[in-house]
């Protein structure tokens, strides 16, 4: 049986030349050493730009957390990054993947095992750890071959975590970013992939509450929104 690059640990090549991705690798495995996150965020763009937002201040921030993302990445990268030292130091009590929108010399099959495969890496290194598998959120203004290939890898993942220990495949609801007309707003996606304040608002309320139930803490949002300013005082007094 042929290998799956997908699924084989590998480095990003530094076509630039200004090594940014190996920097952020590096800083990455300083903030493990560091630092003792209760909650460890790994994946890419999706995940890396979440930190930039006031929805992480608000939601995140409190809860202890570190964002181990890197735009452009693909599951062969996350899988290399994550066996060369990105796990060590740490025992987070939970950790949130989302990663896959960027294979695209890859098929659905080949995707979605290269998630299992760095599923299966974060179980053996933190076999402890409740680990959170997001759904791939939907892409593409209208209708297209992408958004079919991303439900195709979220069944697939649906099916092979169910049941499995520590584990939890957290779905996207389409509905949340798919009209009923099949098209993805400017206002949730500014570039049909990326998500503005308002999409991590809508991706980011479920996964909060998921986050709260397997850390077993209590914490009482009234409001989710990007406005509320007091919620990471309330979520920090809870945590201390």
């Amino acid at each position: 049986m042929a290998s799956n690059p997908a699924a084989k640990p590998e480095a990003v090549s530094d076509v630039q030349g200004d090594g940014r991705w190996m920097s952020l690798h590096n800083r990455f495995l300083a903030e493990a050493k560091e630092k003792e996150p209760e909650v460890l965020f790994v994946g890419d763009s999706l995940i890396q730009q979440l930190q930039f937002t006031p929805i992480w201040r608000q939601m995140f921030e409190p809860l202890h957390c570190l964002n181990f993302g890197i735009g452009g990445d693909q599951t062969q990268h996350v899988l290399w990054r994550l066996a060369n030292g990105e796990l060590e130091y740490i025992e987070p009590k939970v950790v949130v993947l989302l990663v896959g929108t960027n294979n695209h010399e890859h098929s659905a099959e080949q995707v979605a095992d290269g998630i299992l495969a760095i599923v299966s890496l974060i179980q053996k290194h933190l076999p402890r750890t409740q680990l959170i598998v997001l759904g791939i959120p939907p892409r593409g203004e209208t209708p297209n071959k992408l958004r079919e290939k991303i439900a195709t890898i979220n069944s697939r993942l649906a099916e092979s975590l169910s049941g499995l220990d520590n584990c939890t495949f957290l779905p996207v609801d389409p509905g949340l970013f798919v009209s009923a007309e099949g098209l993805i707003s400017c206002r949730d996606m500014y570039d049909y992939l990326h998500l503005t304040p308002a999409g991590y608002q809508k991706l980011c309320e479920p996964l909060l509450d998921e986050i709260q139930n397997l850390m077993k803490t209590y914490v009482k949002v009234d409001s989710t929104s990007v406005e509320t300013a007091s919620m990471a005082g309330q979520l920090a007094g809870d945590m201390s």
